[in-house]
């Protein structure tokens, strides 16, 4: 395995580019025999990340030193830090030059981007501002700077930026530097830079300069990781091999999933080109209701694999939470990235938090009832796509059910939906032998698609257990009576 040089050797880019070369090639080899082009591509585009960052950084640590020699009167080859020029990013394609070319194209917001990704990118970079004060024995408070939990190195902040770009006229530098404060800020409002002001809501300028975690790992590996599934974002990427022609609905199903989906694809021409944003509100709001196993997850997946917009399912499990002002807060995440990245957000079995509210019998009643008329208004002012699903329409709040868009009813399928879901669960894998006939498992027995796909699993099992390679009617028909033992009945 290839390893990379230490970056303070100031050879960084050609080090971690040459590792990164050597480590895809190595992986491509072990998997297919020789680099495929997939891992040739990736290693190509880390690489070019890898010397932009690199450049970018020689460049912050020369404007370090050229601001602390000004600051203290010591020898420079510049008067003024915007003399030393910013390594030319027009040619670039990389995920940051086009973050600097679209958000950052002035010095200072420049400056402040690469603050705040060197102690991801480069910490030492950051270590001239430990210098201490003699006068007084402590750190210089013009460097700025805050402690990180977990973090050793210097954090910058808004302050250690103005110290930066200041030079003489550090003060006019630092109150322009303010409007980086404004949540309006394009660095801000496209949700690159983040100032934790949770602890200085009195003094931003104090604040830790944090770059999107999402944004970081596109700059620094050429894409975009999902974010980490837990209790602070409890959602997961929904994902399937299978396509519209594996969904079976019947044809008044398939065409209001169809409107749906037409105005995913069509919003952009309704809303902005025709301007009907001034009576039609961005969001879109539907309920799947019916039958578990009736193709309510499988169809808003297909919704996002189609239109090419990510599916996110919460985790109602995470969400929901006895502790007081919990439940919002762990949903947040989830809303604020799904409106900037403009995900479809699904919640599955939805009456646990959308259920209709308790009277209030007590104070936490009381409180419980506004937590789910908070996060119902939430869900209401969302631009983008929600689906809610629930076995039942009437287990909905009805004050919540009125502001739907659509509500579509997923019911159990009739014997033509079952036969095609049989023959459509069955065309891969195992032969059939001459006994099956789908046909009369279709009118014989009511399952769903869900109960189907378990049936597939048992029967595939059952046949390479004994060593064959056809798939038998009693292997299919023992499946489905497991099936409906499962749930209580009698097959």
């Amino acid at each position: 395995m290839a390893t990379i040089s230490d970056p303070a050797d100031g050879e960084f880019g050609v080090a971690l580019a040459q590792a990164v070369r050597e480590t895809h090639a190595d992986d491509a080899r072990s998997a297919f025999g020789a680099p495929a082009d997939a891992a040739i591509a990736a290693s190509a585009a880390v690489a070019e990340a890898a010397r932009v960052l690199d450049a970018e950084m020689t460049w912050l640590a020369d404007l370090i030193d050229a601001s602390l020699r000004l600051y203290f009167g010591q020898p420079c080859d510049v008067a003024d830090v915007t003399a030393i020029a910013a390594p030319s990013l027009d040619a670039s394609s990389t995920y940051y030059a086009q973050i600097v070319r679209a958000h950052a194209g002035a010095f200072d917001e420049r400056v402040t981007l690469a603050l705040a990704l060197a102690p991801h990118i480069r910490p030492q970079v950051l270590d001239p501002f430990f210098a201490r004060n003699p006068n007084f024995e402590r750190a210089f408070s013009e460097f700025g700077g805050a402690p990180r939990s977990a973090h050793t190195g210097f954090w910058p902040t808004l302050e250690t930026a103005a110290f930066v770009v200041g030079g003489a006229r550090i003060l006019e530098r630092r109150l322009h530097l303010t409007r980086l404060a404004d949540p309006r800020h394009a660095l801000r409002a496209a949700r690159v830079l983040h100032l934790d002001v949770a602890e200085h809501a009195h003094n931003s300028a104090a604040a830790p300069l944090l770059i999107d975690a999402l944004t970081l790992s596109r700059i620094v590996r050429g894409v975009e990781s999902g974010p980490e599934y837990g209790s602070a974002f409890p959602a997961r990427l929904l994902t399937t091999p299978l396509d519209w022609s594996d969904l079976v609905l019947q044809p008044a199903v398939r065409a209001e999933v169809d409107e749906l989906r037409a105005w995913i694809e069509h919003r952009s021409t309704l809303l902005d080109t025709w301007q009907l944003s001034r009576h039609i509100k961005r969001g879109y709001r539907s309920l799947f209701y019916g039958p578990p196993g009736t193709g309510k997850t499988l169809t808003a997946t297909l919704l996002g694999k189609s239109t090419g917009l990510d599916v996110y399912r919460i985790d109602l499990s995470l969400v929901v939470s006895k502790y007081i002002g919990e439940t919002e807060k762990n949903l947040a995440h989830v809303f604020d990235e799904g409106e900037r990245r403009d995900w479809i957000l699904f919640f599955d079995e939805a009456d646990a938090l959308f259920g209709k509210r308790t009277a209030t019998t007590s104070a936490n009643d009381r409180y419980a009832n506004q937590e789910v008329a908070y996060l119902l208004q939430r869900v209401e002012d969302f631009p983008g796509i929600v689906i809610l699903a629930s076995n039942l329409k009437g287990n909905i709040d009805e004050a919540f059910a009125r502001r739907f868009q659509s509500m579509i009813y997923f019911p159990a399928p009739g014997p033509a939906e079952r036969a095609a879901l049989w023959r459509n669960a069955f065309e891969r894998g195992p032969r059939l032998a001459a006994d099956v006939d789908f046909e009369r498992i279709a009118a014989e027995y009511e399952v769903t698609g869900g109960a189907i796909t378990n049936v597939l699993r048992h029967a595939a099992l059952a046949t390479a257990r004994r060593g064959d390679d056809a798939i038998r009617q009693a292997d299919i028909v023992e499946g489905v009576r497991r099936e409906f033992r499962k749930d209580g009945k009698t097959p």
